[in-house]
């Protein structure tokens, strides 16, 4: 498992993301895979780093490791903002008189979407949430 620490701050997302990448570099994973998890990353990095310690920016700490049988990938994002359970709503609505009113809030629909696991919990004063997807 890898870990990175880093300021709660999307003006980090880029590093975010390469630190994923790197961890998938030795596999061929397929596009549509990275492109599903780079999304997942993005909105989860970009939800932090907006509400876990407004006003002021705290530290999110990820951790990634990929297990072999099965190819898999498991990311952990965690924070000390505060507690905050986003898989704890409903789903969005995604008929089309839903999405032409609505100004956001799909990101989390489109992580359990396209995510094979994705769980929360609140632990020890941190913010847990893991998301996993097969690799191939």
């Amino acid at each position: 498992m890898k870990q990175l620490e880093v300021a709660a701050d999307v003006k980090q997302l880029d590093r975010v993301q390469d630190f994923v990448r790197e961890q998938l570099e030795a596999y061929d994973v397929d596009p549509k895979v990275m492109f599903q998890l780079e999304l997942a990353v993005e909105e989860i990095f970009t939800n932090i780093s907006s509400y876990a310690y407004n006003p002021v920016v705290g530290q999110a700490m990820i951790n990634c490791y990929v297990e072999n049988e099965p190819l898999r990938v498991t990311i952990q994002f965690m924070d000390h903002g505060k507690p905050f359970d986003p898989l704890a709503g409903e789903d969005a609505d995604t008929s089309e008189d839903a999405l032409m009113e609505r100004t956001g809030g799909l990101g989390i629909f489109l992580v359990k979407k396209n995510m094979d696991d994705v769980s929360y919990s609140y632990e020890d004063g941190k913010n847990v949430l893991t998301i996993s997807k097969t690799l191939t």
